[in-house]
């Protein structure tokens, strides 16, 4: 005899929801876009999101604002991409044009990053911090503080023209600029010192491009944000059609029980007295009116679904107020929610049969698979993080050994030597010095081999040495022209190296050229 009673559903609202973008209902092409008005939704999720969107914003538009001395001779701004320098700063990271490699390295770390992510809890970066999902988070707070919640919305949207209206949809999409004309202006803040650009945008002395780039980003921000928001996700975006082939019968993904909401019914008391099978779910469609993509998560896994979880917050709260266990909708794997399917249908043999899962006092059976965190440690996953880190320390090993000074020969092409009247021969070359550091130093340039050899720097006037020393400008290429003499010795060796070093010996760089003389050339 079953003693459990299920609380009575009835005190639970019922919202008139349409999953617009739901299985059944999907074109087979495109369709004009049916306008989604998610309600506001309460919980841990929703908590989160509001944290992530907060970090994310204020990153994105008080970062140029950082400062970090350099010295006199470097910019202050802490990241900075100098465009007309050919270099990047990042607080006490120079990088330049030829270091492009730790670009390519972010690039890989960012690429194992999204598979690590993606295998282990499927598309949070869509749900969570993608751009398009922060800024259109952003635009809905703007839209329910000035328009109400969802129900206003609609009524607002369904109601005919008047002032009302008028005057809230002006002030709505004037918010919605102001924040896309932000959002462009914070972008180009990282391409020169934000400050003096911010007076230059103001009196209208900035370059044409900076006027360009923030009306550009102004009207995408604005469309994507504002006006297509979930059609971004469905018909632009290529990561839902990729993710896919990430996830494995461990991801973790949104998921709906059936196994425990099966069968609906609005009315449980009066399908229980009838002997009907009852599960938790009271078809009260909380989950359909949070969701931002106009989804119903009870149809199955769906290249909409962004799992942004919100549906798992107004479904527990709905539980809550029933009194039954949290997690109808929960993050879940294909191989627990299988598990849990299988004992429920008997290995599908039979409907969903609540008893099946459920005990005569209402909790679970032991056999029902929960969630353990470890799952999460697979070697799937295992081998990402690997790859992630290992890529993120040889980059940072590489920045604390790299050498901060370059050195660049190249051979003049006519002539390829000259014969002078002692009977010398006399080779010319153009050495590039690059001093990587926003210091000046004094370097020293020498020549190691080429027995009898000597060099002479025309600007330094007409002496011969071994050896001279030169001041290289900071963070700066120091050109100079070299003519390297040998007089006849019988040596067959025409090889030799330019050798600079710092005074201090901080740093050093190396470059074998080839001496040509009679013979060599062909």
């Amino acid at each position: 005899m079953n003693l459990y009673t299920a609380p009575d559903p009835d005190n639970i609202e019922r919202l008139n929801v349409e999953p617009v973008n739901a299985r059944r209902n999907r074109q087979p092409l495109y369709a004009p876009r049916k306008k989604v008005f998610p309600k506001r939704a309460e919980g841990r999720f929703r908590r989160f999101k509001w944290i992530v969107m907060l970090i994310t914003l204020g990153i994105y538009y008080l970062a140029p604002w950082i400062r970090w001395d350099r010295g006199p001779y470097a910019p202050d701004q802490a990241i900075l991409i100098d465009l007309s320098s050919r270099r990047f700063f990042f607080f006490f990271i120079e990088i330049w044009p030829q270091e492009f490699y730790y670009v390519a390295g972010l690039l890989v770390m960012a690429g194992f990053g999204l598979f690590l992510v993606t295998s282990a809890v499927g598309r949070a970066w869509c749900g969570y911090a993608c751009p398009q999902t922060v800024w259109v988070d952003l635009f809905l707070v703007v839209e329910r503080a000035i328009e109400g919640d969802r129900n206003a919305r609609m009524k607002l949207d369904a109601g005919p023209l008047s002032f009302a209206k008028v005057r809230k949809r002006v002030v709505k999409h004037s918010i919605w600029l102001l924040i896309g004309v932000v959002t462009g202006g914070a972008w180009i803040f990282y391409f020169a010192d934000a400050p003096s650009l911010l007076v230059s945008l103001f009196t209208g002395r900035a370059p044409a491009a900076a006027y360009t780039t923030v009306a550009i980003l102004t009207a995408t921000t604005y469309v994507l944000g504002g006006l297509m928001r979930e059609q971004v996700c469905t018909y632009m975006c290529p990561w839902p059609r990729i993710q896919g082939a990430m996830l494995d019968e461990n991801s973790l993904v949104v998921t709906y029980n059936d196994w425990r909401g099966e069968q609906r019914s609005r009315h449980a008391k009066k399908a229980q007295v009838k002997g009907l099978p009852v599960g938790d779910c009271v078809d009260c469609n909380a989950c359909v009116a949070v969701c931002p993509m106009g989804i119903d998560i009870r149809d199955g896994q769906q290249m909409e679904c962004i799992t942004c979880a919100l549906c798992i917050d107004a479904c527990d709260g709905v539980m809550d107020k029933l009194g039954k266990p949290r997690g109808l909708i929960a993050y879940a794997t294909l191989s627990e929610y299988s598990s849990n399917m299988s004992l429920a249908t008997d290995e599908g043999r039979t409907a969903v049969q609540p008893s099946r899962v459920r005990n005569e006092d209402g909790t679970f059976v032991p056999a029902i698979r929960h969630f353990n965190w470890r799952i999460i440690f697979r070697p799937r996953t295992v081998f990402y993080a690997v790859a992630w880190a290992s890529v993120g320390v040889a980059m940072l090993v590489h920045l604390a050994f790299r050498e901060r000074l370059e050195l660049n020969v190249v051979h003049d092409r006519n002539p390829q030597y000259v014969l002078e009247s002692d009977g010398s021969l006399r080779n010319g070359y153009t050495l590039r010095v690059l001093n990587m550091v926003p210091t000046p130093r004094d370097v020293n340039i020498s020549l190691v081999g080429l027995e009898g050899a000597t060099m002479r720097i025309p600007e330094f006037g007409k002496e011969d040495a071994r050896s001279f020393t030169v001041h290289a400008e900071p963070d700066a290429a120091t050109t100079l022209k070299v003519f390297v003499t040998r007089k006849p010795t019988g040596a067959a060796i025409n090889e030799f190296l330019f050798v600079i070093e710092d005074t201090d010996h901080a740093d050093r760089a190396t470059y074998r050229a080839a001496f040509n003389a009679p013979g060599d050339i062909k």
